[in-house]
Parts: structure tokens; C-alpha cells; sequence
């Protein structure tokens, strides 16, 4: 699997990168080859006072790179200049990456954007999955929250064909994760079931049950309420290391109209969040 690593080459990004648990799980779901990319919005010059761009950049990926290859993997650097989010996602379908990862909070020491508002557009746009990788927010030093990525995994589902997509994500997340809970809210405006239909209890364990033939120690849950709360007080509750969503596109808009369900889980999740977008269309 290839993989883009977005850094904004903060002390958050930092800490993200040189976690050796959080690598070794992706290495453990397949991750063999990191993009590093760093981007460089187009109001920050070279020659701003005081900030020796070029010379702090060239060792801080240098470093990173370092990191990464003695953990074992492949790495190339990319340093392109423009809007963060649009110049990862074009890097992401140049290089046809798997997946995305970037720092959830961290503002740069060479003033780049705050690398939270970046994760927000990646959610809204990203055209591969994306891990957001929650760094402590107002430590000097920040370290990763829940290092260990994939080892408890909260999966929530509305039974939509990009909520099956997202459970695909198992096939290899499964290498990593331990425990899961599978998570479905009943919402006033859901449409009633027709009779004979199986309730979402039985949908949860006939999903739970492909988990625990993977040796996924599983729970489920039927929560009432409006879907973003609920999903986060499922967090609150069971404290996974990731939650697991689909977003939610509408044909050539999908990119305007990421599901706002999946858009408050990205932005208010404590812990780490891996989003796995529907198919891109033409």
C-alpha cells in the first residue's frame, strides 16, 4: 500500500511521524511506501524576515524521511506550494495512494495554516480514505493521543453502500485491530422498515459476526438520537483509538456535500478518525 503523509512540519506533524507504534501499525494494515508532503501555502515566501524556509524545510523532512526508512519503508518527498488539501489530494491520485494521514492540530513554526482547518477540507474532499491522526492540542510538546491506531476500533453504520464500503476497510485493517464496536443510530428521519425486514440489531450482528471469524472481539450498539451526538458519545463511552466512517457523496457534488454526520465526527472526535470516502465519479 502507498500512502501520503501530509506535515506541516509542526511539532504535532512531528510527533505523528516519529511515533514508532503508530508506524508499526501501518505497516501492519500494508503500508510499505510513504509520500511525504509538506505544501507550502502561496502566501508565505522565502524571503519573509527571520524565517530561513528553505534551510529548516530541507531538515525536518530529511530527518522525517530518516525515521521512516529505518522503521522500513520507501519514502519520497514532495514539496509543491498552493492550498495544502487540494495539493495533497492531487499528489494522492498522481502516486495512486491508498490512503491519506494527516496530523489533526499543530500550527507550524514556519507559519503554514493550521494543519487542523487541512484535515477538515481533506475530510470534505479526499478521493482515497484518510486518516486523522489526533495530536495533543496545546502541549509544548505534543505527542500522538491514542497511538495505537487500529487496535479498538468504533465502526459507525446507517446501512448505506458507502457505510459497506467502509466496513470493507477491515479486510486489512484486521492485522491491527483487537476489539471493535459496531455502532448504528436510529434516526427520526430514517425511513420505517418494511416488514419482515431484519432490525438494525440483527444487522449489527450478522457484520459482527465476519469480525469474530477475524478473532475482532466485538461488540454492537443501537443508539436513538441524532446521528453526530451519538456517534461521539459513543466514543466518549467505549474509547476506541479510531472511529471508523463512510462519508457520504451525491454524484459529481459529493465533494460540496460530504455528509454532515461524518463532517462533525472528523471535526469533534477525540480520538483518531479514518474516513473512507464513496467511489469517485467522472
Amino acid at each position: 500500500m502507498r500512502a501520503i503523509y501530509a506535515t506541516d512540519l509542526s511539532a504535532a506533524s512531528e510527533a505523528a511521524i516519529e511515533n514508532e507504534t503508530c508506524l508499526e501499525c501501518l505497516e501492519r494494515i500494508g503500508v510499505d511506501t510513504f509520500h511525504l508532503v509538506t505544501v507550502i501555502p502561496s502566501n508565505v515566501h522565502a524571503g519573509m524576515p527571520g524565517m530561513r524556509f528553505e534551510e529548516r524545510r530541507e531538515q525536518a523532512l530529511d530527518r522525517y524521511s530518516r525515521v521512516m526508512e529505518a522503521a522500513g519503508f520507501d519514502v519520497e518527498t514532495h514539496v509543491v506550494r498552493g492550498t495544502p488539501y487540494r495539493r495533497i489530494n492531487g499528489i494522492a491520485e498522481t502516486v495512486r495512494a491508498d490512503l491519506t494521514i494527516v496530523g489533526s492540530r499543530g500550527k507550524s513554526p514556519l507559519e503554514n495554516r493550521v494543519i487542523g482547518s487541512t484535515a477538515r477540507n481533506l475530510a470534505r474532499t479526499t478521493v482515497v480514505p484518510l486518516v486523522v491522526n489526533r495530536i495533543e492540542r496545546e502541549a509544548e510538546q505534543p505527542d500522538v493521543l491514542r497511538e495505537h491506531l487500529f487496535q479498538r476500533v468504533l465502526f459507525a453504520t446507517d446501512f448505506s453502500e458507502n457505510a459497506e464500503r467502509a466496513f470493507d476497510s477491515f479486510s486489512y485493517l484486521r492485522h491491527a485491530t483487537q476489539e471493535a464496536t459496531l455502532v448504528h443510530v436510529e434516526s427520526p428521519k430514517d425511513p420505517i422498515p418494511d416488514e419482515g425486514e431484519p432490525t438494525p440489531e440483527e444487522r449489527l450482528d450478522e457484520l459482527a459476526e465476519t469480525l469474530e471469524q477475524w478473532d475482532i472481539q466485538t461488540e454492537t450498539d443501537v443508539r436513538r438520537g441524532d446521528p453526530s451526538e451519538e456517534i461521539l458519545a459513543a466514543e466518549e463511552a467505549f474509547v476506541p483509538t479510531t472511529t471508523l466512517v463512510g462519508s457520504r457523496g451525491r454524484s459529481r457534488m459529493r465533494r460540496l456535500l460530504l455528509g454532515s454526520t461524518s463532517e462533525d465526527v472528523v471535526a469533534r472526535a477525540k480520538g483518531n478518525v479514518f474516513l473512507v470516502p464513496p467511489p469517485r465519479t467522472a
